[in-house]
């Protein structure tokens, strides 16, 4: 029976960029005429927003949010060498990358063997400088298994999932960085480059109504008041179905496994009613204290409505890691919950203790005590 390690961690592009940029995102936002001036006052924001704005527009507090960042994924990196998996399973958000205007499926296995990877193309696009002082082309293979891939996505299809798959990169096209910030992530000391376990990607449109009309985010009010929705994206509750349909299907490989999900929480350029200035924490912590309790139903319960709402589109992630997680009857192990202002999303993390596909927890499990803080 296959053994697997669940796992939660964000791939927030402004950490691989330098201090002085992390609060890019937000100072572009606050250059968007459309906004309300008062909106954009300091003065009016929450106390602790302004703390951490500082009198340097977030240039101190981005040296604290980074090493709290970093201590994390370290944490998630020694539990990923201590499980030492055959393969990384991997849900993340295709952002108008890989998919574009031709067709956006709602999920889809990426089968696609070893491959050359840019990781820093959305940092060039923001006009940032990696912190690694690295040439802006730099790259790193990301290492695959078409063959392992195909078999889940065979197994999903017959098990009554109608997932997608795809062989081959569409030419010319961005690989999502989601995906890519995962392996410089959690390779985070070396940029990447020396990660070497193979990726198992399953992209999710996150983005659902938003993908096409917003160009996967960061549109101007003005872009947003005269946009076209696009249909909307898979719901939370069949993102658990899918993360439950996963286990099942790799249930039966004498394998181990690595399942991540890889995204922030809420994203300020996503929460309209905030007016992308901050994320929204209070919809957040909610869903935070539900997951720290084991509290499967209220995320079953989280509609897309909600999760727009909350501009928590890409934590449809965290539902297929949820709902694989219920599958296996896997108990969360540790977790933390690293919440911002100015930073643009809220960060998770999370371990749960390595269990058998058929529920049990394998003699290998590590560190059995709970240790859940926010």
């Amino acid at each position: 029976m296959a053994e697997i390690l669940g796992m939660g961690m964000t791939h927030y592009p402004p950490l691989a960029g330098c201090d002085e940029t992390m609060a890019g995102l937000l100072r572009g936002t606050l250059r968007d005429p459309d906004i309300p001036p008062e909106e954009k006052d300091p003065t009016r924001w929450p106390a602790a927003m302004q703390a951490e704005w500082g009198d340097d527009e977030g240039r101190a507090a981005a040296a604290v949010h980074r090493a709290e960042l970093v201590k994390h994924l370290d944490r998630c990196r020694q539990a990923l060498d201590e499980f030492a998996p055959d393969a990384i399973v991997v849900w993340g958000d295709d952002q108008y990358e890989n998919f574009r205007e031709e067709v956006v499926p709602p999920f889809c296995v990426l089968a696609y063997d070893d491959l050359n990877v840019h990781p820093f193309e959305v940092l060039n696009d923001l006009g940032m400088s990696n912190v690694w002082g690295l040439p802006d082309e730099m790259s790193f293979t990301l290492h695959g298994n078409r063959s392992w891939s195909r078999t889940l996505a065979d197994r999903l299809i017959a098990d009554g999932f109608d997932v997608a798959y795809s062989y081959r990169k569409r030419e010319g096209a961005r690989f999502p960085h989601s995906i890519a910030n995962t392996q410089l992530f959690l390779d985070y000391h070396h940029a990447g480059r020396e990660l070497t376990y193979p990726f198992i990607p399953i992209t999710v449109n996150c983005y659902g109504q938003h993908v096409i009309a917003r160009r996967g985010g960061l549109a101007k009010f003005a872009e947003i008041w005269q946009d076209e929705t696009d249909p909307v994206g898979p719901s939370p509750a069949r993102c658990m179905e899918l993360g439950r349909g996963v286990a099942r299907a790799l249930a039966a490989d004498d394998r181990r496994y690595v399942f991540i999900a890889s995204s922030s929480w809420s994203h300020a350029f996503l929460t309209d009613k905030l007016w992308h200035i901050r994320p929204d924490t209070t919809a957040d912590m909610a869903l935070y204290d539900a997951f720290v309790a084991g509290d499967y139903e209220r995320w079953r319960r989280t509609t897309t409505a909600e999760i727009v709402d909350a501009g928590q589109h890409e934590m449809l992630n965290w539902f297929c890691l949820l709902g694989a997680m219920e599958e296996l009857g896997a108990s969360l192990n540790w977790s933390t919950m690293v919440t911002t202002d100015v930073f643009n999303s809220n960060k998770c993390f999370a371990l749960f203790n390595p269990a058998s596909a058929d529920g049990a927890r394998p003699p290998t499990a590590r560190n059995t005590t709970a240790a859940v803080s926010a």
